[in-house]
């Protein structure tokens, strides 16, 4: 009697309630696909970031317990450990000029490819084999390549009458020899971008064609706007990379030096005259080399937060700008 009187005044019970019942089990299917990526975010994301954060403010060395020491080593980071500045100001020169050269060289290389007639297979292939070479095997040709005495480069160079100068044997000429290094490997942004330009509508091209617009304005107006949302990825995937900058600069110090010794010998770390030193090396050093744990993790903390402030303000630019031109 009761059930009867409760179906007559809320018919669609039932109905609301196998409703209910569907979206619950949609959503325990959808979690259960979906957990193994959860779990691996949570093991090898989540925790590994609290624990960082965690030991960066402790004394740990890997042997005894970690000891609590508030910001001693955020403290110890800006005022007295000269090195870091120098690999900050090496690895903030890699992000300026590295992440400029990078986008830059892709974008132009991806424009030749997409204008060719034939042979576009081989060439993009060509382009894109260097970013299969695992970094060490690269670095040493480079090292190889820019020998100061008898390297190809300086060789042909030499044939001209200019002056190669030292390469990766000298201060001033080593992160410019990086930053080549790094250009020869990208081909997979090159890539990337080139598949952005052959997506871009044939018919902005010729429309603008019509209005009169030269090669240089239809690229300014037509391909750039295009293509930004990936050129703004070519821009955070290249900070990215250059704060993370560490086997090419560590082995160059090391071929350079003509030894394979690297983690053994302090003195070839950062070598020439620390103009290699990254900040991502100097964690390291201070990290697997000194034991000092909980400042490598300090250090890593603040890398953490210099990449993911690089990105947030960047995608924030480009949605402003995209909004403005919206409105406009």
């Amino acid at each position: 009697m009761t059930s009867t009187l409760a179906e007559k005044v809320s018919p669609s019970v039932p109905a609301k309630a196998r409703a209910g019942a569907r979206r619950a089990k949609r959503r325990r299917t959808v979690f259960f696909f979906m957990a193994p990526a959860f779990l691996g975010f949570l093991i090898f994301f989540g925790y590994p970031l609290i624990a960082t954060v965690y030991y960066s403010f402790t004394r740990y060395d890997l042997i005894n317990a970690p000891e609590f020491i508030g910001f001693d080593n955020y403290v110890r980071m800006f005022t007295t450990e000269p090195l870091v500045g120098t690999a900050a100001y090496n690895t903030l020169w890699l992000v300026v000029i590295l992440t400029v050269c990078r986008v830059v060289f892709s974008l132009g290389v991806a424009s030749v490819i997409s204008r060719l007639k034939s042979g576009v297979g081989l060439v993009r292939t060509l382009c894109y084999l260097p970013t299969l070479a695992p970094p060490a095997a690269a670095t040493l040709a480079f090292v190889f390549v820019f020998n100061p005495e008898f390297g190809p480069v300086n060789r042909f160079l030499r044939l001209v009458g200019i002056d190669g100068g030292l390469w990766f044997n000298s201060p001033e000429m080593s992160k410019p020899a990086l930053t080549l290094l790094a250009l020869w490997g990208s081909g997979e942004l090159m890539i990337i971008i080139l598949a952005a330009l052959l997506d871009v509508p044939t018919e902005q091209y010729e429309a603008a064609e019509l209005d009169g617009a030269g090669p240089i304005r239809r690229f300014w107006h037509v391909t750039l706007p295009s293509i930004s949302p990936v050129l703004l990825f070519g821009v955070v995937n290249s900070i990215i990379y250059a704060l993370q900058f560490f086997t090419q600069a560590i082995v160059a110090a090391s071929a350079s030096a003509g030894t394979a010794d690297v983690a053994g010998n302090s003195k070839l770390i950062g070598a020439p005259q620390n103009s290699t030193l990254t900040y991502p090396i100097w964690l390291y050093v201070q990290g697997f080399r000194y034991f000092n744990m909980g400042y490598a993790a300090a250090m890593a903390v603040l890398l953490f937060i210099v990449s993911a402030a690089f990105t947030w303000i960047l995608v924030r630019q480009l949605r402003k700008s995209q909004h403005q031109e919206e409105g406009a």
